[in-house]
């Protein structure tokens, strides 16, 4: 059976603020607005509270009379917490209400977001205790997949990404330990980020196993995870774990791993294999160099999560509550807290041992590649399958997930696509800790977002003029470095006709610009503005065989562009040169080479 939806996603974080600004909306529209889409489904299984309208309403108001209230970044923005995070004045229940209490404190992470102008308007549900990366266990409503036909949800953090896919909330606030950030939001069509640990404050957050613990976003866009992380992301002496955030991406070439398609499972599941594989061969058009990288150390890492003492570090928080009241724990859940009690100190220094070596062989793995790319999930399962076999079915859901916390990684689920049959595909892209803007670009370009990431230019700062002959090209593979340094296209033109093109190099040949004083072509290129703070950048990341020189255009002008180096000018270093220019440009070349390659292979197949 297909299924016959999927996620609604309202307004993102930007368009709201944009609908502000204009008065198109108010955050009194925008909360009554919210309300009725919670009464319009009733008991879903999305939300355990649900902020009152009149409340919504108060806080919505004291927001618009504020006197600069659009200088707040997050002005009017409803937002959902995970029911394991504290709001002062609302139960934290972890979905167990024996174990329910009113904290008196926010965490400091919340705090920060209703500082920032958005308003909470519930806590979102959850497998009980954060233990579950399924959403069917709980005491309350089980939650479904917004695709229908009786799919899971995905969890812990189920009613967050129910509340962004369902379009109620443009983000939400979630957690991950094993995955259950990046489960649900695969298994609803959104985004789900697990910064680096330590970047957003935990402090407020219920541990399932605080070694592990992320607090998480869950959203639609790339863009509204960075306007959200923004204000989150501080230091914060009272978490342990707190650390400062990483550099920003600069720009650069990036290099995503690719395991072995063997080294992949996918549960006997043929559709989600033909979907991950055809997602993955699309990678070299987002301007991303690929090459082939051992999972295995990964996977071996995850296997200690469940399998290890790590399901101990539960009891930290949880054993106390499980003598006095076994009952009221939801059987699963109850079995594996159990289960955590079978393992000894002598256990746990065997397994961090173990933990350490696998860190070791992964740290040598990252100075090959910048992001890994794998499944979010190897398959999918129905409300029923769980049910009948939850150990299991929760084992594979978690198969590429698990291990990130562990080997201290960042990672970001993004939708790809669906299956044949209907169902959500979703690629997760992989860093090592820190390289969270690294990650974050990759996802945008995977989803189709331009995302500046270069420092923003003064306003005095006037920008230059650069001109592109191949590569950089728009629709080419490096075309996205341009955009993220918040490049715009000027106009498509050509050169004087006085330049040859050049083809420099075989396996991966390079494109290059020459003048040469007599017989020379026009030849096409593209003529981008960016930043002038973007020129560093650029200069930095120059192929060998290139140089940034002046070009001169058909209308007279002269303008910075790519153009060969030296060493191919002038012969001084051997290269493999071709001149194409007969072509009249790179584009009008590849389109012939890819051409006469089809027929070539026509003619052998029939032959």
């Amino acid at each position: 059976m297909k299924p016959d939806r999927g996620p609604v996603c309202g307004p993102t974080v930007a368009e709201m603020l944009e609908a502000y600004r204009t008065g198109a909306e108010t955050p009194s529209s925008v909360v009554e607005a919210f309300s009725a889409a919670v009464a319009s489904r009733g008991d879903d299984g999305t939300w355990i509270t649900v902020v009152g309208l009149a409340e919504l309403s108060a806080a919505a108001a004291a927001l618009e009379a504020r006197p600069d209230p659009h200088l707040l970044p997050l002005f009017g923005i409803p937002f959902g917490v995970k029911d394991s995070i504290d709001v002062a004045g609302y139960p934290t229940t972890l979905a167990c209400p024996d174990y329910a209490y009113t904290p008196d404190s926010t965490a400091p992470a919340v705090q920060a977001l209703l500082d920032a102008g958005a308003i909470f308007v519930g806590k979102t549900s959850l497998d009980q205790f954060a233990t579950g990366l399924n959403g069917t266990r709980t005491p309350h409503t089980v939650p479904r997949s917004v695709y229908g036909i009786d799919m899971i949800s995905g969890g812990s953090s189920s009613g967050s990404a129910l509340a962004v896919a369902l379009g109620q909330v443009p983000f939400c606030v979630a957690t991950d330990t094993a995955g259950s950030g990046r489960v649900p939001a695969a298994l609803n069509g959104i985004v789900g980020w697990k910064p680096s640990r330590g970047l957003i404050s935990t402090v407020g957050l219920v541990p399932a196993c605080k070694s592990l613990d992320c607090i998480t976003l869950m959203a639609t866009t790339i863009e509204d995870l960075d306007l959200v992380f923004d204000v989150m992301c501080a230091e914060d002496p009272a978490d342990g774990w707190s650390r400062p955030r990483g550099g920003r991406y600069d720009g650069r070439e990036i290099t995503v791993g690719l395991p072995d398609l063997q080294q992949l499972d996918f549960f006997g599941d043929p559709a989600m294999a033909d979907a991950h594989s055809a997602a993955r061969e699309s990678l070299p058009s987002y301007g991303l160099r690929t090459a082939t990288v051992d999972l295995m150390p990964f996977l071996d890492a995850g296997s200690l999560l469940y399998q290890g003492p790590w399901v101990a570090e539960r009891l930290v928080e949880f054993d106390e509550f499980l003598t006095e009241n076994p009952d009221s724990i939801v059987p699963v859940v109850r079995e594996i807290f159990l289960g955590g009690r079978q393992y000894s100190a002598v256990d746990a220094f065997r397994a961090l041992q173990t933990l350490q070596d696998l860190r070791a062989r992964v740290a040598q793995l990252w100075t090959s590649m910048d992001v890994m790319i794998v499944p979010t999930i190897g398959t999918t399962f129905t409300v029923p399958e769980v049910l009948a076999d939850p150990i299991a079915c929760n084992t594979k859901l978690g198969h590429y997930t698990h291990f990130g916390n562990l080997l201290d990684l960042t990672a970001v689920a993004v939708p790809a696509g669906l299956t044949v049959d209907g169902r959500p595909t979703s690629l997760m892209v992989i860093g090592p800790a820190l390289a969270d803007d690294t990650v974050l670009a990759v996802a945008a370009r995977i989803i189709g977002e331009r995302r500046i990431v270069s420092a923003h230019t003064p306003a005095e700062e006037s920008p230059v003029d650069i001109v592109v002959a191949g590569h950089h090209l728009s629709g080419e593979r490096a075309n996205p470095q341009l955009l993220e340094l918040g490049g715009t296209l000027v106009e498509a033109t050509t050169t004087a006709p006085t330049y040859t093109l050049l083809r420099i190099g075989t396996d991966d040949p390079t494109p290059g610009l020459l003048r040469v004083p007599f017989g020379g072509s026009a030849i096409d290129v593209e003529r981008w503005r960016l930043p002038a703070t973007s020129l560093a950048v650029l200069a930095g990341r120059l192929p060998a065989v290139l140089a940034l020189g002046r070009v001169l255009l058909a209308d007279g002008s002269d303008v910075l562009g790519y153009v060969c180096d030296a060493t191919v000018q002038t012969g001084a270093e051997r290269h493999t040169v071709d001149d194409i220019s007969e072509f009249g440009g790179w584009r009008a070349y590849s389109r012939a080479i890819t051409s006469a390659h089809d027929t070539s292979t026509a003619a052998q197949e029939i032959s």
